[in-house]
């Protein structure tokens, strides 16, 4: 019974395990380069706009400043300063200080110190200090009030004296926030404005705490990809071993490996490949079978007229009689000798061709040799045999010697043994687009077409008329298919149409260009 060949289905890599995997994996990793370069971005550009802030703040109180008398100069910068929560310094050219709002107003903003803060601030900075690692940040220095206050230990506001110009700085208050001065030039001085910016912190704290919650949600849905990935690798797998695990333990035949048509991906691939393979296990197993079971019927015959003859030759006293006995014996030994050669090479050959390593073969100096081989042998009778030798090189194919040999060899045993007296076995090889076919024609006569399957079968022997019986084992037509199948060709019979009777065999195998 012929098995059904399950049909090819296309497989694409499209969406293989391996993207499947780095898509999940990159995931979470790419939510966190997103947030990390966007929260970067947004504290750069948070921090720009309150240091613009900060020094528009300085112009324009150094504007107000010296448009109004030097008396009424400190209540202003006094009522500028608690109305923007800053602190104002104006300094004389000479670099002493001259005003400090602080003095008429008192501070209008408190660095905090550290120590006394809860647990959550400090994990708070501890968040900020690693984010400012991860981006790269330049630290800022630290803000402390000078014991001297004059111009020259503030460096924004010499600077801004020096060279006429509005110059700005950030330092970090001692609980991490920052602390943005900016200074103005004014009446050969510098006009100084200091601020804590604890709201830049916030903000950007809040900003975080906003890009965790996605990170979260991120790694929530990684854990939920990745327990479906693993669910989606693992359950298959899991059937594939099952069904394989029956297999091994010698359930072939009730045992059907999942083939997963749905799957495109490596899985697909694996089922559809481990399926094929117990489908091949499962025929080869078979064939063992029948062969064993061809191989006990096959002995039994020649055993049984083995036991009879001799056990007539105790029984039978006539000289003659128990001559032609022991020549019946004879001949059923010399039956299973060549019936045990041959099923020892039909049973090598699959296994030898699966071992053999392949070379080029030139077709026509190796059917060269074989027809000479024959020439010289007394069995052929007086068949003959015209062999016409190709083109040089022109019908290579890489191939075992040896075996390609004993196919061909058959083949012509073959022809020889039906041809008739006198009778001519002709022999071509010809290279035919992509392929090397050889013909062997016989003059004998030819096979039935519904015997043109079942001659290739084991142990399948039509006899010759006047041949002996037991002369061929019935393999060598099926030995012949097996090599040639195995080296990737096939093997058909057809009548001759150019003669009246005969069978003509044809052997095609892929040709090999050569440079």
């Amino acid at each position: 019974m012929t098995r059904r060949r399950h049909p090819a289905r296309p497989w694409t890599a499209r969406w293989t395990l391996t993207w499947r995997i780095l898509a999940v994996n990159i995931l979470t990793v790419l939510i966190l380069a997103l947030g990390v370069i966007y929260l970067d971005t947004f504290r750069n550009k948070l921090s720009k706009e309150r240091i613009h802030r900060t020094e528009r703040e300085a112009q324009i109180s150094a504007i107000v400043t010296r448009s109004i008398a030097p008396s009424a100069r400190a209540a202003t910068l006094a009522e500028i300063g608690k109305s923007t929560g800053s602190r104002i310094r104006l300094y004389a050219a000479d670099g002493h200080l001259v005003s400090d709002s602080w003095r008429s107003t008192g501070p209008t903003y408190r660095l905090r110190d550290p120590r006394k803060e809860s647990w959550m601030k400090d994990a708070a900075r501890a968040l900020d200090r690693g984010f400012n690692m991860l981006v790269g940040a330049q630290y800022a220095p630290d803000f402390v009030e000078p014991a001297a206050d004059r111009i020259s230990e503030w460096p924004e506001a010499w600077q801004a004296q020096q060279a006429n110009a509005v110059t700005s700085k950030i330092r970090t208050a001692p609980d991490l926030t920052p602390v943005l001065s900016a200074a103005a030039p004014i009446d050969g001085g510098a006009l100084l404005v200091t601020s804590n910016e604890r709201s830049l912190t916030r903000s950007m704290r809040s900003q975080r705490a906003k890009l965790a919650a996605v990170m979260a949600l991120s790694i929530l849905l990684s854990v939920l990809l990745s327990l479906f990935l693993a669910r989606t690798i693992v359950r298959p797998l899991r059937r594939i071993a099952l069904a394989a695990h029956r297999v091994r333990l010698g359930r072939a035949r009730e045992v059907r490996v999942p083939r997963l048509p749905s799957r495109r991906d490596e899985i697909g691939l694996l089922a559809r490949s481990v399926s094929d393979m117990s489908q091949s296990l499962r025929e080869r197993i078979d064939n063992i079978e029948a062969f064993a079971a061809d191989v006990t019927h096959e002995l039994k015959n020649p055993i049984a007229s083995l036991r009879s003859a001799l056990d007539g030759l105790g029984n039978i006293k006539d000289a003659k009689l128990r001559e032609r006995l022991m020549d019946v014996a004879r001949e059923d030994v010399m039956r299973l000798d060549r019936l045990i050669s041959d099923i020892s090479e039909a049973a090598r050959t699959d296994a030898e061709l699966a071992r053999a390593r392949f070379e080029p073969v030139d077709l026509g100096p190796l059917i060269e040799q074989l027809v000479k081989s024959w020439e010289s042998r007394r069995d052929k009778g007086d068949a003959r045999i015209a062999f016409a030798r190709p083109r040089k090189a022109s019908t290579i194919v890489m191939g075992d010697t040896g075996r390609l040999a004993r196919a061909l060899d058959n083949i012509l045993d073959n022809a020889v043994s039906f041809s008739p007296p006198g009778g001519l076995v002709e022999i071509a090889a010809s290279h035919v687009g992509n392929q090397v076919r050889i013909r062997v024609d016989d003059e004998g006569p030819g096979v039935p077409p519904g015997a043109r399957e079942a001659i290739f079968n084991r142990f399948h022997s039509i006899r010759p008329e006047g041949e002996s019986f037991g002369r061929h084992s019935g393999l060598g037509l099926a030995i012949a298919k097996a090599i040639v199948e195995g080296h990737g060709g096939e093997i058909t019979v057809l009548d001759r149409d150019d003669a009246p009777s005969g069978a003509r065999f044809i052997i095609s195998l892929p040709a090999v260009e050569m440079q």
